[in-house]
């Protein structure tokens, strides 16, 4: 088993880790590819600027960490470590360690051609189970754009799937605000127009920012380029141009995740589903946003009262039975039935009082005929059983006794002449 090799303290971030090449850079922050020499693996190391005495950046830097450390999603980039780098005295300047992602982000990705809308579909429902997750935890990315998206190759020969990074200035749904009122933070050719106005933002404003990122996949360009000023007025005065070849239901789900009102929005969880049929699809067309109401079915009318007889109830000032209508009884029987849509059916005005009967015992329940059926039969029996038992003959009145001689028998005659009526 051969040795460690031996590191200078002096030249590893936070005494442990050795900086390789640069992969990223942005405006507060540049990420390399180290060796974590305590573990012996590869990883991304996130080195902000200097660390100044502006308590802004501190508490923004601070916020990332925080953040990072609370999620775990198998579309998100994981946190493995922060710090602080020592190694310039005078200068400290923060560092996070995460996940070294093999592969490349999404910018680099449409910078080589437009997507097919099989592999749109694939990185659209992966990025939307992110972000449904991110939202459920009150947290807002702010900063959805293609050089946040990383493409990860799972398996040879399968799609690559999306990882989302870069939280450096996401921030809690209403907490406290980690820029200045009206200050733009983000990617000015994604912004939200929420974003631009510098209003309050919610996770409608990702869903904005996701929409331009599909429609730049589809197309191969920017929507909204130009300078910081320039792409956030034009979103204010213009939807996104989406180009004709791009199939109907693209077109919708991309207009619905652009509206300018942010309550118009699907959320992250409804474009996953509709996203995720889109795998299953022929033609890799979404599902629609279609808002299932749940269908209440209406409470039976009330049983109106009989109508008053001729001759009978009328004499007594009863008022005349009404429907549940409120005007008078037409003679219109309702249909009790779980479907909300049935009618009220009339009866038959044609046809002797029998062939109604035979109508009405045909439609009846077939519980309900057997029922109708044995009654009789129960009836004709008990009057057969009464019949027998009348014709029976009758026992005599008196039982006779044998002759019997002698004392004995006079006495037993004078004792029946007794008991005789």
């Amino acid at each position: 088993m051969t040795s460690s090799p031996n590191y200078d303290t002096a030249t590893l971030v936070g005494g442990r880790y050795l900086l390789a090449e640069m992969i990223g850079r942005g405006g507060m922050a540049s990420v390399y590819s180290a060796k974590d020499t305590n573990l012996g693996r590869d990883v991304a190391l996130k080195l902000f600027a200097p660390k100044s005495t502006d308590p802004e950046d501190i508490r923004r830097q601070e916020a990332e960490v925080q953040l990072l450390a609370t999620l775990n999603h198998p579309g998100l980039v994981t946190l493995f470590d922060s710090g602080v780098d020592t190694r310039v005295p005078g200068e400290p300047r923060p560092f996070l360690t995460m996940e070294l992602v093999d592969g490349q982000d999404l910018r680099a990705r449409i910078r080589h051609s437009p997507l097919p809308l099989d592999e749109i579909a694939v990185i659209g429902a992966g990025l939307s189970d992110a972000l449904a997750y991110v939202h459920s935890l009150g947290i807002i990315h702010r900063d959805i754009k293609p050089a946040n998206i990383m493409l990860v190759p799972l398996r040879p020969g399968e799609p690559l799937r999306p990882k989302l990074t870069d939280f450096g200035i996401a921030r809690i749904m209403d907490g406290t605000r980690l820029t200045a009122t009206g200050t733009m933070v983000g990617t000015a050719a994604y912004l939200s127009p929420e974003q631009a106005r510098g209003a309050d933002l919610g996770p409608a404003s990702d869903i904005y920012s996701f929409g331009l990122v599909l429609l730049e996949a589809i197309k191969g360009d920017v929507e909204y380029p130009g300078n910081a000023v320039e792409s956030a007025v034009a979103r204010l005065h213009r939807a996104p141009a989406i180009p004709d070849s791009v199939p109907a239901e693209w077109a919708g789900l991309i207009r619905a995740m652009t509206a300018l009102d942010p309550q118009s929005r699907p959320t992250a969880a409804e474009l996953e589903v509709v996203l995720r049929h889109a795998l299953i699809s022929p033609r890799s067309l979404p599902g629609l946003l279609v808002e299932e109401r749940t269908r209440v079915l209406p409470a039976p009318p009330a049983r109106p009262p009989r109508p008053a007889s001729p001759g009978h109830d009328a004499g007594r000032g009863r008022p005349a039975a009404s429907n549940n209508l409120g005007g008078p009884a037409t003679g219109t029987r309702s249909l009790h039935r779980l479907d909300p849509d049935a009618v009220s059916l009339p009866p038959s005005k044609t046809g002797s009082r029998p062939a109604r009967s035979a109508a009405r015992f045909g439609r009846a329940r077939r519980s309900t005929r057997m029922l109708l059926f044995l009654i009789p039969l129960a009836l004709a029996a008990g009057i057969l059983a009464v019949g027998v038992a009348l014709s029976a003959p009758a026992p005599p009145a008196v039982v006779p006794y044998p002759a019997v001689s002698g004392d004995l028998g006079q006495h037993l005659q004078e004792l029946q002449d007794k008991v005789e009526p």
